[in-house]
């Protein structure tokens, strides 16, 4: 889901803090200073690419963890499968407290319901510590498209009904989830159109080969600047700060309309109660930060402080909630 290529620019932008570096900053308050973890560096493995987004993003929160916790937090991309690769090498981690792992909505909520076996139950293999963050997706046309805004897009799929073409990045992708949840939420029937990665998919939609493509805001937003693509919403269920301009899906007339790549962090299952609570008490102070919040936003993250049962409960609902928009879309199940 944030498997995506940023610019060199974001990337650096992002990236500059030393994530191995001993931070310098004054450590969390109250008893997150008295605590003993972590008494050693952690690794952070991060089931898709360097440079993609997850990795980017991930980078981003753990630096701040590093610099509250006075310890290095090593990251480690194992990219490969849908993320399967790397969730299982999360699941087999010793569960000390010293690896954990960066979960999103692909890996945590969709793949469940969308592939036949994954090598990992997402509900019991791993013990969620804290939700990080937020991306929002944008819902796009050709600069020249008939379509000015999701209802213009609406009156036009039902007056042609399987004739509108649109894809994201790929199945199962917050994109690809987004767009069936909007099909299902407005009665329209139109035509997704699977991708592998972006790159093709806004080609072919600025070429004309595509009515409307949903993907995540760093990659469609530098296109819309420049003239290429319009930005006809956003996913998110209020207005983002970066988009004050484009409106949401739920005031366009679908209430209750909400959709966006999130992540968090993981550690796997079997890890000691304590750990858990200092790693979640930690993370959470950490997101509250106007520092976090400063970074993310360059990245157009927003970020999401929350503790281990709201993240506990926020992944089921997620859960649920995609399972019925693959079963009520008749999605098959991939091998």
């Amino acid at each position: 889901m944030f498997g995506k290529q940023y610019t060199g620019a974001v990337r650096c932008k992002l990236a500059t803090a030393a994530i191995l570096a001993t931070a310098l900053l004054t450590p969390l308050s109250g008893h997150a200073a008295d605590a003993t973890w972590p008494a050693r560096p952690v690794t952070v493995i991060v089931p898709s690419a360097a440079g993609g987004g997850a990795d980017v993003l991930t980078r981003v929160v753990v630096t701040h963890l590093a610099q509250a916790t006075h310890q290095s937090f090593i990251v480690e991309n194992r990219p490969g499968a849908g993320g399967s690769i790397g969730m299982g090498q999360i699941k087999r981690a010793a569960p000390d407290g010293y690896t954990m792992g960066y979960g999103n909505l692909n890996t945590l909520a969709v793949n469940p319901s969308l592939f036949n076996q994954i090598p990992y139950d997402a509900s019991k293999d791993f013990a969620l510590i804290g939700p990080m963050f937020t991306l929002p997706n944008l819902v796009v046309v050709r600069a020249d498209s008939p379509y000015k805004s999701i209802a213009d897009l609406v009156a036009a799929a039902k007056a042609k009904p399987g004739k509108l073409f649109w894809a994201a990045s790929n199945l199962g992708s917050s994109g690809h989830m987004g767009g069936e949840l909007f099909k299902r939420m407005a009665n329209i029937d139109t035509s997704f159109v699977p991708y592998n990665g972006d790159p093709a998919s806004l080609t072919d939609l600025a070429g004309g080969q595509l009515d409307y493509t949903i993907t995540n805001a760093p990659i469609a937003w530098p296109l819309v600047q420049a003239g290429k693509l319009r930005a006809l919403a956003i996913t998110s269920i209020t207005r983002a700060p970066a988009f004050p301009d484009i409106p949401t899906i739920d005031e366009s007339g679908f209430k209750g309309y909400d959709n966006g790549a999130w992540g968090g962090l993981i550690f796997p299952a079997g890890t000691p109660k304590a750990i858990v609570d200092r790693a979640s008490a930690v993370l959470e102070e950490v997101m509250k930060s106007d520092a976090v919040k400063a970074d993310l936003a360059k990245a157009f993250a927003t970020p999401t402080p929350g503790n281990q049962p709201d993240f506990v409960k926020f992944v089921a609902v997620e859960q649920k909630k995609w399972a019925d928009v693959i079963a009520s879309a008749h999605i098959e199940k991939q091998n």
